[in-house]
């Protein structure tokens, strides 16, 4: 195996974690230790492992159909899918174009945006607007929207052209600067694209909801498409079902993806509004048509287990209970890491946590070591270079996250006694 984001020749000395089977929110490894997910296996668990009622779903779609294709032919469980998600996302008379992971439906994204322009016989359209340290996969186009970092700055002559790049999250005059260049580029721009009120990847930096709503405000005034990257801020990470909610914007494109089914099986969309979807309406294999799609895209057995899992987010109320542990969880890291001489800063929005370690000097691989440390106390956590990410799982229990922040202060300990 080769694995990403993995230096192979060290995989061996690392210790790396065999996972053999898994129960609620711990995995099992083959020599039947176990580990609290706390990063929700990258980002993309909701509900635990072994959901009954998903593991259910899974098995009754297996006796129906396992997949069966969506270009130009139709599949129950995937319009089913389609027309429960339509009133739960914030876009305009949602239209879904479904395919396997975030980064390909950011790819959608971008060729929908700048064909929706070509079709409406606007030429020039070019250009996104994007920000500093943003993630957005790491297909060729998704990779020319985000701001390198991960090694990825070798690929700098594969990136497209077409960015208009102002500063991040981080940076105090983000939102003015991103205004700026809005006014100035928004004849070019084909959409302006970003993740609402998260950026992830970039080491979890926060942004105030009602700024990311008044840049969406400005573009969608001067008439340039919002594209929201929601793949990873999606289903309930924030305390809210989408991270848009926060700031109550209504993107033109929205991309969903990672916890769409609890983490089960890889699917993902691009949500385009109404509008949006019409500019492409014309003659059969005509010019106007979408010229794009995925072998797998709306496989029947994603589908079938994230309608289930979307009907789970209101049976089990689990809004209320991320916000019930979201609370908790700020408590707890207020009072554990919070101040600790290894910790320079914690950021946290809903159940999205990213721990800033301050080494004294660099190359100590600190978030490496901290998270190696809370393996030994059975907890998995992620390092994004020194920072370190928690993330659990959505229905995650109080003595839960008091296990996840306990391990993570015990490992602070072994960088900064």
């Amino acid at each position: 195996m080769w694995h990403g984001f993995t230096q192979m020749a060290a995989y061996a000395d690392n210790r790396p974690v065999m996972v053999e089977r898994a129960e609620g929110r711990e995995l099992i490894d083959v020599d039947g230790r176990r580990y609290l997910d706390a990063i929700s296996s990258l980002w993309v668990n909701t509900l635990g492992h072994r959901v009954p009622e998903l593991d259910r779903a899974l098995r009754d779609q297996l006796d129906r159909v396992s997949h069966s294709t969506l270009l130009g032919h139709g599949n129950t469980a995937v319009v089913e899918l389609a027309e429960a998600l339509a009133p739960v996302v914030p876009v305009d008379d949602a239209r879904f174009l479904f395919a396997s992971d975030g980064a390909a439906a950011v790819e959608q994204a971008l060729k929908v945006a700048f064909q929706y322009w070509w079709n409406r016989g606007e030429r020039g359209r070019d250009r996104y607007l994007v920000l500093g340290d943003a993630y957005h996969g790491d297909t060729v186009g998704s990779l020319s929207l985000g701001d390198g970092g991960f090694g990825t700055d070798l690929f700098d002559p594969l990136r497209f052209p077409g960015t208009v790049r102002t500063p991040g999250y981080r940076h105090p005059g983000w939102l003015e600067q991103a205004l700026a260049a809005l006014a100035e580029r928004a004849g070019s721009l084909a959409a302006v694209v970003l993740e609402p009120v998260v950026q992830g990847a970039a080491g979890m930096y926060v942004a105030r909801p009602p700024d990311v709503a008044a840049l969406v405000s400005a573009a969608q005034r001067a008439g340039v498409l919002v594209i929201c990257d929601e793949v990873a801020t999606g289903f309930g990470r924030t305390g809210a079902m989408f991270a848009s909610q926060l700031g109550g914007v209504r993107p033109d494109i929205m991309c969903i993806g990672k916890g769409l089914a609890g983490g089960y099986l890889p699917i993902s969309a691009t949500v385009a509004s109404g509008p949006v979807a019409a500019a492409f309406e014309g003659d059969d294999l005509g010019e106007r048509t979408l010229y794009h799609g995925h072998s797998f895209g709306g496989n029947a057995l994603a589908a079938a287990v994230a309608l289930r899992h979307l009907s789970l987010f209101e049976e089990w109320k689990v809004l209320d209970h991320v916000s019930a542990r979201a609370e908790q969880l700020g408590r707890l890291l207020d009072a554990r890491v919070v101040g600790h001489p290894a910790v320079g800063e914690v950021r946290r929005c809903g159940l999205m946590v990213g721990v800033e370690l301050a080494p004294p000097r660099p190359g100590l691989r600190w978030g490496r070591r901290v998270c190696a440390a809370a393996v030994e106390a059975g907890v998995l956590l992620r390092p994004l270079g020194d920072v370190v990410v928690l993330m659990p799982i959505l229905t995650s229990t109080a003595e839960e996250i008091d296990r996840m922040v306990g391990a993570l202060a015990i490992a602070l300990d072994t960088v900064h006694p």
